[in-house]
C-alpha cells in the first residue's frame, strides 16, 4: 500500500480516496492548503498509483471500503477527515455509513452516486469507460494502448476539468510519468477493469445495498461539491445526494468539472475547514 504524508497541525486527520484512474497525486494541492489545520494522509487504492492488490483481492466498492477501515484502524489515531473523489466518494460513503466509529466527517467530491436515466453529458468520453469492460472493450483498449503517457495525461484531463488550460504544465508531466509507470504493472488495466466493474455492479443495486439506501445511515457532518461543468458524473444527482445524507449541505461550484479539489482547490480547502470548525461546534 502506497501513502502520500503530507505534514500538518496535530490532533486531526484527513484521509484522501481518489477516484476510478486516479491516484494520491489528485489531492496534492488540496492537501497543502489543509496542512494548517491537520496532516494528510492520501492513498493509492489497491491497483492503482503505486499500490499492488492481495491476490485476492476483488476490487468490488465493498472491498475498498473495508481496505479504508483497516488502515483507519492502522493509524490508531481514532476518527479521521475523509475526503473522496468519484469512485473514491462512493466508497468513503460506504465507510462513514457502516463505521461512523471512524469517520470525523465526511467531503464528497463528485462522488460515484448511481443514476440510471439516460443523460447525454454522464459521459463525454465513453471510451475511456468502454475500454475497461470485458469483451466489448477490447477495441477501445487497443485505441488506448496507441496512446502516449502524456496523451493519455492529456486527454484525461479534457474529460475532468471543465478548463483544460488551466491544468498546470509541471502536474501534467506528473500524471505523465506516473502512467509510464503503470505501464510496467501486471496488475494496472486488470485492476481499472475490475474497479469499472464493480461501479457498474453498485450501481444496479437495489433495495439496502443501493447507495441510495446507504447514504441515510451516515451520521457524520457532511458535504458534498459538485461542479457544474462535470462530464464524468452528472451534477444533476448533487441536490438529491445532499438531501440523502441526514447532516448534508451542497456546494456546486460554477465552470468546474470533475475534481473540483483539482481545480478550485482554494475554493474547495474553505469549504471544508468551515464544515470542520462547525463540526467541533455541533453547529453543522
Amino acid at each position: 500500500m502506497y501513502l502520500r504524508r503530507t505534514p500538518g497541525a496535530t490532533g486531526a486527520t484527513a484521509l484522501f480516496v481518489h477516484g476510478l484512474g486516479g491516484s494520491s497525486t489528485n489531492w496534492t494541492d488540496l492537501a497543502a492548503l489543509l496542512a494548517p489545520h491537520g496532516r494528510g494522509l492520501a492513498v493509492d487504492l489497491p491497483g492503482f498509483g503505486f499500490s499492488e492488490p492481495q491476490p485476492d483481492f476483488d476490487f468490488s466498492l465493498d472491498a475498498y471500503a473495508e481496505f479504508l477501515a483497516r488502515l483507519v484502524e492502522r493509524l490508531g489515531e481514532g476518527r479521521v477527515h475523509l475526503l473522496g473523489n468519484s469512485m473514491g466518494g462512493a466508497i468513503s460513503l460506504l465507510l462513514a455509513a457502516r463505521r461512523p466509529d471512524l469517520v470525523r466527517t465526511l467531503t464528497l467530491i463528485s462522488p460515484a452516486m448511481p443514476d440510471r436515466r439516460p443523460d447525454p453529458r454522464r459521459l463525454s468520453d465513453p471510451m475511456l469507460a468502454l475500454a475497461y469492460l470485458p469483451l466489448v472493450g477490447r477495441r477501445a483498449r487497443r485505441r488506448l494502448a496507441a496512446y502516449s503517457p502524456r496523451e493519455r495525461a492529456e486527454q484525461v484531463i479534457r474529460l475532468c476539468f471543465a478548463d483544460p488550460t488551466a491544468f498546470p504544465a509541471h502536474r501534467l508531466d506528473e500524471v505523465a510519468e506516473e502512467y509510464a509507470a503503470r505501464l510496467g504493472f501486471a496488475w494496472a488495466n486488470p485492476a481499472m477493469s475490475r474497479s469499472t466493474m464493480g461501479i457498474f455492479r453498485t450501481w444496479f443495486a437495489r433495495g439496502p445495498a443501493s447507495l441510495w439506501a446507504v447514504a441515510p445511515n451516515v451520521s457524520a457532518p457532511a458535504l458534498v461539491i459538485w461542479g457544474t461543468h462535470d462530464r464524468v458524473i452528472s451534477v444533476s444527482r448533487a441536490v438529491r445526494t445532499a438531501s440523502a445524507l441526514p447532516r448534508g449541505r451542497l456546494l456546486v461550484l460554477p465552470k468546474t468539472g470533475h475534481v473540483a479539489q483539482m481545480e478550485r482547490p482554494e475554493i474547495v480547502a474553505k469549504a471544508v475547514l468551515g464544515m470542520w470548525e462547525r463540526a467541533e461546534t455541533n453547529e453543522w
